[in-house]
């Protein structure tokens, strides 16, 4: 069923697109590097457990550490090889993380699970194969997909909606799965459905991508169980709240999750690794991205393996500009700009850009005007100037009080303020004060 009707949510802004850039790129396979260096934390949750040790020689596809908890996903090796070693390296985070090292002996020998059958695989057997498969959200945040295959018993899920919104500027990765693989991104999304027992699916797919709609919405032409749904392109409309609002109308309260209102959201990335892995027995050693901004030489959408140094997707795309001043892994809006290009590419990672002094921007920061464009823009119609105050302040209680832990940090009140003020990190700051301070009152408030 097909409904082409122009939904969104209040406020957002409306970023320059820059899709342009890569958008009639197809994906390309980046060659396997000689090293790969692979963090044992790629997702929300506890780091995998290594069992691998120096000198061990692994295949591609082998698992190389275990999950630790039920908040947790095994890691594989992308690479055949020997194990260099396990140690602290930099990483697209930020801070150095545990990681294995691994050589390659350029064998090319993998180790796949073995394929299911599409038509007969049961939920229990499609769960166990996610889980198995490492499989975590390509939307940015990197849950575990097993775990959000595996709500609560009392909890009644009634929708599954794919996140083909792409909403950050520059990155064409979505659109180019849901252009190349269609048929994936449709059988994820009915086994996803299946492993949940669910019987309605909706894709939101923003209206700047009209290629993508009509190709998603003629496959779907005969999916009574399937909407496909074109939205307002408006940032952050790929956020789970704002998403569930666009397309079910449903408000999802402050402090909960899609989930309680019964829903389970999965990006369109995410339902291509769940296909793969049930059909063609393939655990999630690859990441899919997009390479762009004006400072790189060749924009690409590529497929990498998992680990491949930032470092060396930049010279496979040519290299940068003498122009180039900033790189970021991820969208503008809430991607984190990188210190170290050694830093390697884990399964999350949607892009990189390499942004001149052009797209920067340098503006010095003045007084805050008290214009109300911050609240005006906030999709979760927040107080962003207070709460940064606040911050400043270090009156965390306040904050509290205000809702600060309910920012999703998008970034939509820092693009919007004629003060350049820089919100978002004032709100981030005093949101990690925050936590921490909820979690010295209660102890139990452990992360996962």
């Amino acid at each position: 069923m097909i409904l082409n009707l122009k939904k969104t949510f209040k406020g957002g802004v409306h970023p320059k697109e820059w899709k342009e850039l890569t958008k009639n790129f197809s994906f390309e396979a980046m060659p396997k590097p000689k090293q790969v260096i692979i963090p044992i934390s790629q997702h929300i949750g506890i780091p995998a457990k290594p069992l691998v040790k120096k000198k061990d020689r692994v295949k591609a596809g082998e698992i190389i550490a275990e999950p630790e908890g039920f908040v947790s996903v095994p890691i594989h090796s992308s690479i055949s090889g020997i194990i260099k070693d396990i140690h602290k390296e930099p990483n697209v985070s930020g801070s150095p993380k545990d990681a294995i090292i691994i050589e390659s002996d350029f064998s090319d020998e993998i180790e796949m699970m073995e394929k299911l059958n599409f038509s007969s695989a049961t939920p229990d057997q499609i769960k166990e194969r996610v889980r198995l498969a490492g499989i975590v959200g390509q939307g940015g945040a990197a849950f575990p997909t097993f775990v959000k295959l595996t709500p609560p018993r009392d909890v009644k899920i009634e929708y599954v909606i794919l996140n083909g919104c792409e909403c950050e500027p520059y990155l064409t990765r979505d659109d180019h799965y849901m252009l190349e693989r269609t048929d994936a991104v449709i059988g994820g999304l009915k086994l996803i459905m299946r492993a949940l027992g669910v019987a309605k699916g909706a894709i939101g797919i923003e209206d700047n991508k009209k290629t993508s709609i009509d190709k998603i919405s003629e496959a779907c032409k005969n999916e009574q169980s399937v909407q496909v749904e074109s939205l307002k392109t408006k940032y952050p409309q790929g956020a789970e709240k704002m998403l569930v609002k666009a397309v079910l109308g449903r408000e999802i309260p402050p402090g909960k999750l899609p989930l309680d209102v019964g829903v389970v959201i999965q990006n369109i990335g995410t339902a291509v690794a769940v296909y793969d892995a049930v059909v063609n027995g393939e655990p999630q050693i690859t990441a899919a991205l997009t390479v762009s901004g004006g400072g790189i030489i060749s924009p690409k959408n590529l497929l990498v393996p998992i680990g491949t140094s930032i470092q060396e997707v930049l010279d496979y795309c040519g290299g940068v500009k003498d122009n180039a001043v900033k790189v970021i892994v991820g969208g503008p809006m809430m991607g984190v700009a990188q210190y170290d290009f050694k830093a390697p590419i884990m399964k999350a990672t949607s892009g990189i850009l390499v942004l001149t002094d052009k797209e920067v921007n340098d503006y010095p920061e003045t007084p805050c005007l008290k214009c109300g464009k911050c609240i005006e823009a906030c999709p979760l119609g927040l107080e962003p100037t207070k709460l940064a105050r606040y911050a400043q302040l270090e009156r965390f209680g306040d904050a509290e009080d205000a809702k600060i832990t309910v920012c999703m940090e998008c970034g939509t009140c820092t693009f919007t303020c004629p003060a350049n003020i820089p919100l978002v990190q004032w709100l981030r700051y005093g949101k990690q004060k925050v936590i921490k301070m909820q979690k010295q009152k209660h102890p139990e408030l452990t992360e996962c």
